[in-house]
């Protein structure tokens, strides 16, 4: 997805330590595919908005800077095995197991849902199967699409991180909305 921009708010805690923040942010895609925020306001504790935060943000930004750690969900990548139909908020899908062919950074296993109608995917969720820190035990996840004009708009990731900090679990949601495609730069 390029040249465009949404809202994003990212809602973060660590329940063990009854911290928690909030950044609302504007997120924007350039037409060459990078990702800036546009940081409108805070609210909450500082321990969340820089170990969990901006450390999300970060990694976010490291994916931009080397290529090899964003891998996309394709036969090269992946081994997928149907599990049949179901439906999901409404909407008829197949569901796949998806499991790497490699461990390596960035690859994750769990499942897939593609919309039977559009052969778009609409939800995926699992787990790393390479922790991206080693300070990180696991990190699992769940990302929600909403399809739009013919193409999967994020519209919500969350993520449970298993700390090695003694700090317990680090919880992190992310809110897409107000998504805009900037037909100028297309």
């Amino acid at each position: 997805m390029k040249a465009a921009s949404m809202d994003v708010e990212i809602a973060a805690s660590l329940p063990q330590l009854h911290k928690k923040g909030k950044l609302t942010a504007l997120r924007r895609v350039s037409a060459l595919g990078r990702i800036t925020y546009e940081k409108l306001r805070f609210e909450g504790d500082g321990t969340v908005k820089k170990q969990i935060i901006a450390r999300y943000l970060s990694a976010e930004a490291e994916v931009q800077e080397d290529p090899s750690l964003s891998v996309p969900v394709t036969p090269e990548n992946y081994n997928f095995k149907y599990k049949g139909k179901t439906a999901l908020e409404g909407r008829e899908t197949f569901l796949f197991a998806v499991s790497p062919r490699h461990k390596r950074r960035g690859v994750f296993r769990g499942e897939l849902w593609i919309d039977s109608a559009t052969f778009l995917r609409v939800q995926e969720s699992g787990y790393l199967v390479k922790s991206p820190s080693i300070l990180l035990k696991k990190l699992a996840f769940v990302r929600k699409y909403r399809i739009r004009n013919g193409i999967a708009v994020p519209e919500q990731e969350q993520n449970v991180v298993d700390t090695r900090l003694g700090v317990g679990r680090a919880e992190l949601t992310v809110d897409f909305s107000n998504f805009a495609m900037d037909e100028a730069l297309r």
